[in-house]
């Protein structure tokens, strides 16, 4: 009777669990890295909500759907393909002429820095993401 060979099933089963092993070890550090950059995330949107509230809601609304002061942000006319995040920079800083709308001349927004600005896009990006406007 002729001995069959266990020595190729012992290397099969190490490449598998080496390879499970590894697996392993990527998707919990994968999950890791995850996590916080998810947390900060969050974070960044709650101050640029907490920024919007304290600069841009009285005038454009608390739901950004706008006021009688000014625009709804929740409008296809400020998708970033048509008013890119620079304009809301430049808005904040100098100021905007009407142009779309009857609500008059915005004025600078005294006081916010630039990356407060920069939170408040990002909050503003992600509420007209969450409403359709891409």
């Amino acid at each position: 009777m002729k001995k069959i060979s266990t020595a190729p099933r012992w290397r099969l089963w190490g490449v598998v669990v080496g390879t499970l092993v590894f697996v392993v070890i990527i998707s919990s550090r994968f999950l890791q890295n995850g996590e916080p950059e998810q947390q900060n995330q969050q974070a960044q949107l709650s101050q640029g909500k907490q920024a919007y509230n304290d600069n841009c809601a009285s005038c454009h609304g608390v739901d950004l759907k706008g006021t009688r002061q000014g625009p709804s942000f929740i409008h296809p006319v400020y998708e970033p393909s048509h008013h890119g995040d620079e304009a809301f920079y430049r808005a904040a800083a100098n100021g905007v002429r009407a142009h779309h709308w009857r609500f008059g001349d915005m004025p600078p927004v005294s006081g916010v820095t630039r990356a407060e600005v920069g939170e408040i896009i990002s909050y503003i990006r992600n509420q007209q993401r969450e409403n359709g406007i891409k």
